[in-house]
C-alpha cells in the first residue's frame, strides 16, 4: 500500500476500534442492568466498510485462528486500555469495586461463546502471549491486559517488541546484487516459496567469506517475496533454555506478524562452545524462516539445511561496480583506473561504494585541490581492504627503499622479479590464460633464508612499499596450534582476510611449522603435516604475495621447496658489504664525526645488528649533546654483543678511540 492508502486504513481502522470499544461499554452496561446484548463481533459489517485491508483485529484472529470468544477476550482488554473509565462499570459486574480490570471471571460472565479452554497454557491467547496473567487472589480474578506489543498492533502502530529490541535488528535491501548474487537470492526465495506445506520450514545456510554479501542476499531473497529481515547475533542469544525459548516464541510471533525472516550472523567455529549449542537447538526448534551465515559449511543434524556458497564478486562484476559508482571520479582516465582497482583488490559493492564516498569526501575537503585520484582511490582500497587483517596480524609500516638493501645484483633481480610478477600477475594469468582451468599454483611464493638481521624484513618492506602494499607479519609459531585442526582455522582465517586487498604476508621464521617432514608415528604428526599441506596449498591459491622467512633453508623439507616460486638466499655479509650498510646507516640530519667506516666494517654482525648499534650510539651521543663518533659506535657495540652473546674483542675494535 502507499502512504495515502496506509493512512485512510489507519483512520479507518481507528474508527473500526472505536466503534468496538462502545459495543464494549454497552456490554458492560447491559450486563450491570441483567441485559442481554447482541454479540461484540456485529460490529465488523458497519465499522469495516470502505477500508483497504481487514482491521488490525480481524487481522490477528486470522494469524493466531482465535475463536469469536477469544477475540472478543482481547478486544475487552484493549478496550479497557483505551478507556479507562470501563474498569469501574467490570467492578460493578463482578459486585467488587477492588476488581477494576479484567479477570477471567468477568470475560467468562459477559462475553457471549465463553469457553474455559481459551485460558489454557496451549491456547492461543496465552500460548502467544497474547494477554498477560497477573497475580491475583484467585487464579479467575488474576488480572488480564493485552500485551503491549499487541495492543500497539491493535492500534495499527508500526512497533518493535521491546523485549526483542538490542537482540534483533532489522536489515534494509541493498539497492544493486551483482548477477552472480542476484541468482543465489533467487536460490533462496525459491526454495522459501517451493516449501511443502505441514513439512518444517526449510532452512538456509549461506556459506563463505564475504558477510556483507550474504546478508546483502539475504535481504534480497526476502524482498523478493516481499518479507523483512531481521538479524540477531549468537553474542545476543541467551544460554539458559527457558530465556531461549522465550526470546524464540517472541521472535516466532513477531515473525509471524510482520511477515520477516530470521538471520543468525555466525562465524560457528569461532564460537564458544555454549554459543554453538544454541545455535544447533534454534535450528532444531525454531518455526519460522531462517537464514544462517558463516565461514564454513555446518554440519548436518537432525533438521537438514540447505546449503549455498556465496563468493566474492567476479572480478568483471567488480568491475561494472566500479563502473557504475566511479562516475565523475575518474573522468577520462576511467578505463584504467577501473582496470587497476580490479586487478588488485577483491571488493564487494559495499566496499567499492564506501571507498567512491569516502573519496568524494576527501576531494570535497580538500576543495577538489587532488589531482592523483588514482592513489587516492588506491590507498582508500587498502584502508578499507586491511580492517579484517589488522586483527590477526602485525602490519608493518613498509618505509624502505631499494637503496636501503646492499645486496649482490642476483639478489636483487630476484627481488625485482617478484615484483614483476606481482604487477603482471592479472595480465599473464588471465588475460594471456596461464590461468587455464584450475587456480592452483598461481599463488607467488618466496622463501627468504638467512640469519637474523641480513635483510629479509627489509626486503619484504622494500617490495611492499614499491608495489604500495599492505604488509602484515604473522608469527607461525603463534598461528600453530596443539589443538587438531585449529592450526589450519587460523591460516584460513588470514589468508581469507587478506584476499580483499591481496597484502603481502610475511610467515616469520617458517621453521617453527616447516621442519623435515616427519615421519607419521602417531596421530598428531599425521595432522602436523596436514598442517604444512594446508599452509602451501593456500599459498599456490593466494592472490597475492606470501613469504616465507627462515633461518636456515636446510630445515626446510625439499619437498616444500618444489613447490615455492622464488627462493632468496641472504648471506652474512662481507667485509665490504659491511662497510656500505655503515656508510648508509645513519640519516642525513645525524650529526657524525670522523666516522671511519673501514674500522666500522671490522665488526662482525649483520646488517640488523649494525643499525640496532648506530641507533644506540645515537642515543649515546645526543644524551652527552654531542655527535655521534666512534667512542659512542663502540660503547654501544658492546651492548649488543652482549645482547647477542659474543665478545667484542680488540681486533675488531683496535684504533677506534
Amino acid at each position: 500500500m502507499n502512504m495515502t492508502l496506509n493512512n485512510d486504513w489507519y483512520t479507518a481502522n481507528s474508527q473500526y476500534l472505536l466503534g468496538a470499544i462502545s459495543l464494549v461499554r454497552q456490554t458492560l452496561e447491559n450486563a450491570i442492568n441483567g441485559q442481554q446484548h447482541q454479540p461484540l463481533k456485529d460490529i465488523q459489517p458497519s465499522i469495516n466498510f470502505g477500508m483497504s485491508a481487514p482491521s488490525a483485529l480481524e487481522q490477528l484472529c486470522t494469524i493466531f485462528n482465535l475463536t469469536e470468544f477469544e477475540r472478543n477476550v482481547l478486544l475487552l482488554c484493549a478496550a479497557i486500555e483505551i478507556d479507562s473509565s470501563l474498569g469501574s462499570l467490570c467492578a460493578q459486574v463482578l459486585g467488587n469495586m477492588k476488581l477494576a480490570y479484567v479477570t477471567i471471571s468477568l470475560a467468562m460472565k459477559v462475553l457471549p461463546a465463553a469457553d474455559w479452554n481459551a485460558w489454557t497454557v496451549d491456547a492461543p491467547l496465552r500460548h502467544w502471549q497474547l494477554i498477560q496473567m497477573e497475580s491475583g487472589i484467585t487464579h479467575t480474578q488474576k488480572p488480564i491486559r493485552i500485551d503491549e506489543r499487541i495492543f500497539h498492533y491493535l492500534l495499527g502502530l508500526k512497533s518493535q517488541d521491546e523485549r526483542l529490541k538490542g537482540i534483533i535488528s532489522p536489515i534494509t535491501p541493498v539497492n544493486f546484487l551483482v548477477p552472480s548474487h542476484d541468482k543465489i537470492a533467487q536460490r533462496v526465495a525459491a526454495i522459501w516459496t517451493e516449501g511443502k506445506e505441514g513439512q518444517s520450514l526449510p532452512i538456509v545456510q549461506l556459506y563463505g567469506d564475504d558477510f556483507t554479501s550474504m546478508q546483502a542476499i539475504a535481504a534480497a531473497a526476502s524482498a523478493k517475496l516481499g518479507l523483512q529481515l531481521f538479524a540477531i547475533s549468537p553474542i545476543h542469544l541467551p544460554k539458559d533454555i527457558n530465556e531461549l525459548n522465550y526470546i524464540l516464541l517472541l521472535w516466532e510471533r513477531e515473525a509471524i506478524l510482520t511477515n520477516s525472516v530470521l538471520l543468525i550472523d555466525s562465524k560457528i567455529d569461532e564460537l564458544e562452545m555454549a554459543q554453538q549449542n544454541v545455535i544447533s537447538q534454534i535450528i532444531e526448534k525454531i518455526n519460522t524462516l531462517l537464514i544462517i551465515t558463516s565461514r564454513e559449511r555446518m554440519g548436518q543434524g537432525q533438521r537438514p539445511l540447505i546449503c549455498l556458497e556465496v563468493h566474492h564478486p567476479t572480478r568483471n562484476e567488480q568491475s561494472a561496480l566500479w563502473e557504475i559508482t566511479l562516475g565523475e571520479l575518474a573522468d577520462s582516465n576511467h578505463e584504467n583506473i577501473k582496470n587497476v582497482l580490479v586487478n588488485q583488490f577483491n571488493l564487494n559493492a559495499p566496499t567499492i561504494e564506501a571507498v567512491c564516498t569516502e573519496v568524494r569526501g576527501k576531494l570535497a575537503e580538500e576543495k577538489g585541490e587532488i589531482s592523483d585520484i588514482q592513489n587516492l582511490l588506491w590507498d582508500t582500497c587498502r584502508a578499507h581492504a586491511r580492517l579484517r587483517l589488522d586483527d590477526l596480524a602485525q602490519q608493518i609500516p613498509a618505509k624502505a627503499t631499494w637503496d636501503d638493501l646492499v645486496f649482490t645484483n642476483v639478489q636483487k633481480q630476484v627481488l625485482q622479479s617478484i615484483s614483476g610478477h606481482v604487477r603482471q600477475r592479472i595480465q599473464v594469468y588471465e588475460k594471456w590464460g596461464f590461468a587455464g582451468a584450475s587456480g592452483r599454483g598461481l599463488g607467488i611464493s618466496a622463501l627468504f633464508a638467512g640469519v637474523s638481521g641480513t635483510g629479509k624484513t627489509t626486503s619484504a618492506e622494500v617490495l611492499a612499499n614499491e608495489l604500495r602494499l599492505d604488509l602484515y607479519r604473522i608469527d607461525l609459531s603463534a598461528v600453530a596450534s596443539k589443538y587438531i585442526g585449529e592450526t589450519e582455522k587460523n591460516l584460513r582465517r588470514i589468508f581469507d582476510a587478506a584476499e580483499a586487498g591481496a597484502a603481502i604476508l610475511l610467515f616469520d621464521e617458517a621453521d617453527a611449522l616447516f621442519g623435515k617432514r616427519s615421519d607419521v608415528k602417531d596421530a598428531r604428526d599425521r595432522y602436523a603435516n596436514m598442517e604444512v599441506s594446508y599452509l602451501l596449498q593456500r599459498m599456490e591459491e593466494y592472490q597475492g604475495l606470501a613469504i616465507l622467512t627462515s633461518n636456515l633453508k636446510d630445515s626446510i623439507d625439499t619437498a616444500f621447496m618444489r613447490r615455492i616460486r622464488f627462493f632468496v638466499k641472504f648471506d652474512f655479509p662481507d667485509v665490504n658489504q659491511r662497510k656500505e650498510i655503515w656508510q648508509r646507516i645513519f640519516p642525513k640530519d645525524t650529526p657524525t664525526n670522523e666516522l671511519d667506516y673501514d674500522k666500522l666494517a671490522r665488526l662482525n654482525v649483520a646488517g640488523g645488528h649494525i643499525r640496532n648499534i648506530a641507533l644506540n650510539a645515537a642515543f649515546v651521543a645526543a644524551d652527552v649533546r654531542e655527535p655521534v663518533m666512534m667512542k659512542h659506535i663502540k660503547q654501544a657495540a658492546l651492548i649488543e654483543y652482549m645482547k647477542l652473546g659474543m665478545m667484542l674483542t680488540d681486533a675488531e675494535t683496535s684504533g677506534w678511540v
